[in-house]
């Protein structure tokens, strides 16, 4: 699609539907949606062309092959360009890795800042930084067996978009990220992380549903309605939280665990050292009783 924010990219596609509901694609399925840099900055695109157009009153954000996404891709991905890295910031510093950290911050905050909603459809995994980006969106709907959760909380830092609070307050919140584990859909919209699980073969129906039904009330009403929410939050302290939760992420890089993984992974892998981090930790999942 070519579009005035929107010209296309390799793994973010844009699709506008019928009944005014436009499908905002992670389109990296080899590897599992794991989002770069170039990808956030395609992601904001797109988002940016949905929330212009006229004839879009709803987006559903969703990632293609069965995973929303594993999370950020810290095998590789940098951006790219005509330009000589060296001359820019690198996270060698702890000035340096805030700068960054916050502006991939502010990028993902699209999703809570446009005018109109977004849907955002989890299947498969949405884990680590997919959680920044889906959290973000206005609404979410799971499949039964999706698995969400925030993994690299064990050795690699803490959300910097930081939207758990919001959702499942102090304890769900302190439980999943203390300890990394993952939560499965139907699970996830018992707490309130999701607003509602169903079997997998009846999600795109589910959603489509909800996306064509909030489509059909004008988009300056659902701007409104949007907006007095997130101004809630505001007054709640969201927008200083999400400042402090990207300085938060640089202080937990400061952990001894992150060099440590890192080493690892360049000597034996980053299969090998995930699977060393997240080995004690049995299957990983959050368990309920009945």
């Amino acid at each position: 699609m070519m579009g005035k924010w929107f010209s296309g990219h390799e793994h973010i596609s844009m699709d506008v539907r019928e009944g005014g509901v436009a499908y905002v694609t992670l389109n990296r399925p080899e590897k599992r949606n794991a989002i770069t840099i170039e990808m956030l900055d395609g992601l904001k695109a797109a988002m940016m062309e949905a929330d212009d157009l006229s004839s879009v009153r709803c987006v559903v954000l969703q990632g293609a092959g069965g995973n929303f996404s594993a999370g950020a891709d810290i095998a590789g991905g940098a951006a790219s360009g005509d330009y000589d890295p060296a001359d820019y910031r690198a996270g060698d510093s702890v000035e340096n890795d805030i700068w960054r950290t916050t502006l991939r911050g502010d990028t993902r905050q699209i999703l809570f800042k446009m005018h109109k909603p977004v849907i955002a459809k989890i299947t498969g995994n949405c884990l680590a930084a997919a959680t920044d980006v889906a959290l973000n969106c206005d609404i979410l709907i799971a499949a039964d067996d999706a698995r969400i959760g925030f993994p690299a909380t064990r050795a690699l830092g803490s959300p910097a978009n930081h939207m758990w609070l919001y959702h499942v307050g102090p304890q769900w919140a302190k439980r999943l990220l203390m300890t990394g584990d993952v939560i499965r859909g139907k699970d996830a919209a018992r707490i309130g992380l999701v607003l509602k699980a169903v079997p997998p073969g009846k999600l795109d129906a589910e959603v489509d549903a909800l996306a064509r039904r909030i489509a059909l009330v004008d988009p300056a009403l659902t701007a409104a309605h949007k907006r007095i929410v997130n101004v809630g939050m505001e007054l709640m302290g969201f927008t200083t939280l999400q400042r402090l939760a990207s300085e938060n992420d640089v202080r937990a890089h400061q952990s001894p665990a992150l060099p440590a993984f890192m080493a690892l992974a360049r000597e034996k892998g980053l299969k090998e050292a995930l699977r060393q981090r997240d080995e004690p930790f049995g299957d990983g999942e959050v368990h309920f009783d009945d």
